[in-house]
Order: C-alpha cells, then structure tokens, then sequence
C-alpha cells in the first residue's frame, strides 16, 4: 500500500480518536485539494526549502531553496531521492504491506478511545482497491472500528460497505457539466454510490466542501438540498465544510502552481444559510 501521511486525528475523519492513513493517488483534480502530494498514483517529489541541499542534484535543479521542475521532469535516474535520503526533496509516499498496516493498527488499538478506529483516506482510497479491501476485511477480523473517506467514484465501492462501520463521502456538485470542469472527473458513479449508500449503509456521512465561484451559487446549494432530501434517512448525516487554502504550501513544495484565488473563500453567513437550510429541509446534520 502507498501511504503518502499517517497519524492520530481526533473526530474528523471519523468518530473518536483515529489513526488516519492517506493513500496515495486521486482520480479527480481539484484545484483546491489539501493534500496535493496524494494526487499522483506514482507519487510526487516534494521540496521541503527548510531542508533543501544543492549537493543531493547532480544536473543543477537546485539553486539555493528554489528547484528547476523543468530538469526534474527530463530527470532518469532521480538521484536526489534514489541516492540520498534527505528531509529537502523526497518521495510523497512510503510502501507498506497489508500485514504491516494491520500489525501497526492492532499495536495502536489501545488509543482508539471514544469510539475510535481506523480511518482510510486520500488521495482517492479507491485507488488501491484490492489493497484497501483487503486491509478492510482484515480489521474487521479482529474487531477493529473502520471509516473511509471516499469521493464515491469507483464503480465497486459497494463491496466496500460490509467492512466499513462510519462511510464518509463527499458531494461537491449535483450538476454533471460543472462537476466535470471543477474536479476533472464525471459524477454520474458518484450520485450513484450517494444513492447506495443511503440505501444499505448503516452510517454514513455526506460533506459538502464548499467553494466559491464553483457550487456557492443558489442554483447550487438548492440542487444539494433537494438531491440530500431524496436520498435522506435515518442512517444518513451531512455537514459543509468551508474552503480554505491549507494546502497551498504543499501545491508549491510539489512544484505546482495554486490556483485558486480569494474568491474561492466563502462568506460564513453563507455557509451558516446552507447550513440552516439542510437543518430546515428536515435532515441530519453533524458537524465533525
């Protein structure tokens, strides 16, 4: 398994105290994602200009802090992480075996108080499906609680739900069109596996990020609301959670431009209405 970042999370990524693994790769390309290194399925070289030497290039890539991207892109041979391991320039993710991950959760399982567990998140988990699905059922062998954070396109993820107690995923857009240009990707699998998971999943969690200039328009927040409102139920929670440019850092250490701007910041009235109008619409939500 590729594992790009690991840690303790207490109630975001699932109820109570977590370890949280971010598995590497993403089908989707969201401008404003906050873990850019998870995107790429072969992993990111990222730049840490705290650490960075010029000594570990040997084609000149390095001049003091800043890095040549466009060297490193004709690079072969990678010598400033093949040769040298170093905080200043390194692989996004690390490999790990099924077996070592559930060894280390079960070493662990002393700190998943308050309903605590283990969470699989992204990059995209589904990405690694076999691995993931496998880590799943392992787990649950040896009672251990599960949550993923899925953005629900894969076209198996209901074979997932057996061995997921808390399913988190996210809804960014109801409409096709605009979901295509925002994220790259299509949402047709997506609104399916939302429905499913209503359906048959016992808990499950839709979040909203909302973003401005991409679905804080009205049409946007009333097409949510009315596609939240067929699909709710008992099983069923939802929250929004507001843009923010956390990752911005990290966009810049993989040697990519960020582009969002400060429009993509959302007015917190508007976020308390929408919020207020999932509450209002008669459906559950829960903030994390």
């Amino acid at each position: 398994m590729k594992i790009f970042q690991k840690g303790f999370n207490y109630s975001q990524d699932g109820d109570g105290n977590r370890l949280v693994y971010h598995m590497q790769g993403c089908n989707l390309k969201c401008p404003w994602c906050a873990n850019p290194e998870g995107m790429q399925c072969k992993g990111t070289i990222v730049s840490d200009p705290e650490w960075i030497l010029e000594s570990i290039c040997p084609h000149g890539a390095i001049s003091g802090t800043k890095v040549d991207r466009t060297i490193c892109v004709e690079c072969k041979n990678h010598e400033c992480i093949t040769e040298h391991d170093t905080k200043g320039m390194y692989l996004s993710y690390q490999n790990y075996t099924v077996d070592e991950i559930v060894e280390e959760v079960l070493n662990n399982e002393m700190m998943f108080y308050d309903g605590g567990g283990v969470t699989f998140t992204g990059g995209e988990v589904t990405m690694q499906f076999e691995e993931l699905l496998e880590s799943l059922k392992k787990l649950k062998e040896h009672r251990i609680n599960t949550a993923i954070e899925t953005n629900g396109t894969h076209i198996r993820t209901e074979e997932l739900f057996p061995y997921v107690d808390q399913l988190i995923m996210d809804c960014k857009l109801c409409d096709p069109v605009k979901h295509q240009k925002y994220t790259g990707g299509a949402n047709e699998e997506i609104m399916k596996n939302i429905r499913k998971a209503a359906k048959e999943h016992p808990y499950f969690h839709v979040r909203v990020p909302l973003i401005g200039g991409v679905n804080n328009a009205t049409e946007d927040l009333e097409a949510f609301v009315r596609f939240f409102k067929e699909i709710n139920g008992d099983n069923v929670t939802f929250e929004v959670l507001s843009y923010h440019e956390f990752g911005k850092k990290k966009w810049e250490e993989c040697g990519w431009k960020y582009r969002m701007t400060k429009d993509a910041y959302v007015d917190q009235e508007l976020v308390k209405q929408f919020r207020q109008m999932i509450k209002d619409a008669g459906l559950k939500y829960k903030k994390t």
